[in-house]
């Protein structure tokens, strides 16, 4: 009995994702925002709670977030993230400046500590490269000059991550000052011999794990990869920066392939995992932070903004590009909430967790909206003081007054 509650109930879950991701590209815009509320509605203080599959959804929560990472590793090659690293490593500290510091400052203002102040400037840093990468798609925006910088500034943060989630993880574990030293010196460490052997071995490894048919190459990266993650878990670093190390391991066409046959496994579980996200929030939650979330909101889409223009002009794009890299980096989402569910998983903050729901589920709704529309306004605003500017050299010169 308990068996055909969980199939009906999971059924339901999956087939109700499925209608809402219709409904979501119907419309151009994100599901996230939809699988999050979908999770409210049917978790704690929900309109249906569900109770059979929540173990089952936690499993596929989990392999999730796995997946999410290691599809972003296989995006880039070790060469790849070492001349990014080295090119534009200023607009990544300026990155980091510029959004992480008002979570901070947010969570301390709240009165919730300095872990949760660590935990929150994640969360208003890390930018959607999954909503960024769509936006820019359906804008028709992949050749622009100013795509490859916001690329990059994607890259250092998903470089980043390799380091904050094992800190993280340490913090919100309640580690001591030693046992957090030697999490961060085991994933820099981990890190760095990953990079080297796929700097060097890459193409041992490929080939190693390369394999004609579809099946068994599935099977040995999924494997390959879940085993790393639960290693890296169990040695107290983040599981989902093992999945991560794992994708830079594997370059040429044995990560096309897995990039392929995995993307639908991919898409599954991460729907599922902003679902499980949701069910552990109660909606009547929300509307106490739904103002500071707001305003939070308000402050990183403007300091992202100003993150891509600055990034954009140093690499000597025009001012219309500037505008337009900007507007591209505002939307937050996947990341923004592993990160929280990590804090939340803990039970570091109560409110944490609805913060960063209704701050996502507002981010990521606005995102495609400023990258859209941040350049004609901008572009807008600009005519709108040339010609006062035009006319102020004349009006001296005929010696009227300018201005008050």
């Amino acid at each position: 009995m308990h068996s055909a509650v969980l199939l009906i109930e999971f059924g339901s879950i999956l087939l109700g994702l499925g209608l809402l991701g219709r409904f979501a590209g119907r419309f151009r815009l994100s599901p996230i925002p939809l699988y999050l509320l979908a999770g409210l509605a049917f978790g704690e203080g929900g309109l249906l709670p569900l109770g059979a599959s929540e173990e089952f959804v936690s499993i596929g929560a989990e392999i999730g977030v796995i997946l999410l990472l290691l599809m972003l590793g296989l995006e880039y090659t070790a060469g790849d993230l070492v001349t990014n690293l080295k090119a534009h490593y200023p607009s990544g500290l300026v990155d980091c400046a510029l959004n992480a510091l008002p979570g901070a400052l947010a969570a301390l203002l709240l009165g919730w500590g300095p872990v949760a102040a660590v935990v929150l400037a994640g969360v208003t840093w890390i930018s959607s490269s999954g909503v960024i990468a769509k936006v820019l798609g359906d804008l028709g925006r992949v050749g622009n000059r100013e795509t490859p910088v916001i690329l990059s500034v994607l890259v250092l943060e998903d470089l980043a991550m390799a380091v904050y989630l094992p800190i993280v993880t340490a913090l919100v574990a309640g580690a001591g000052l030693l046992a957090g030293s030697v999490t961060l010196a085991v994933a820099l460490g981990a890190a760095g011999l990953v990079l080297f052997v796929a700097v060097r071995y890459g193409r041992v490894i490929s080939r190693f794990v390369s394999n004609d048919d579809p099946e068994k190459l599935l099977l040995v990266v999924l494997g390959l990869t879940i085993l790393v993650a639960g290693v890296a878990q169990q040695l107290q670093v983040s599981a989902a920066v093992g999945a991560f190390l794992v994708g830079i391991a594997l370059s040429g066409e044995v990560a096309e392939g897995a990039h392929t046959l995995l993307s639908p496994l991919r898409d599954l579980f991460a729907a599922v995992f902003f679902v499980f996200f949701g069910l552990h929030t109660d909606p009547a939650s929300i509307p106490p932070v739904l103002l500071p979330a707001l305003a939070l909101a308000v402050v990183t889409a403007v300091t992202k903004i100003a993150t891509g223009y600055w990034a954009a002009r140093r690499a000597g794009i025009s001012v219309k590009g500037r505008w337009r890299a900007g507007g591209a980096l505002v939307a937050r989402g996947e990341f923004s909430i592993v990160i929280a569910g990590l804090a939340v998983s803990a039970g570091i903050e109560p409110s944490l967790g609805p913060l960063a729901t209704a701050y996502v589920l507002i981010l990521v709704v606005l995102g495609p909206l400023t990258a859209r529309y941040t350049e004609p306004l901008a572009r807008w605003f600009a005519e709108r003081r040339e010609p006062r500017a035009s006319t102020s050299p004349e009006a001296a010169k005929a010696g009227a007054p300018v201005g008050d």
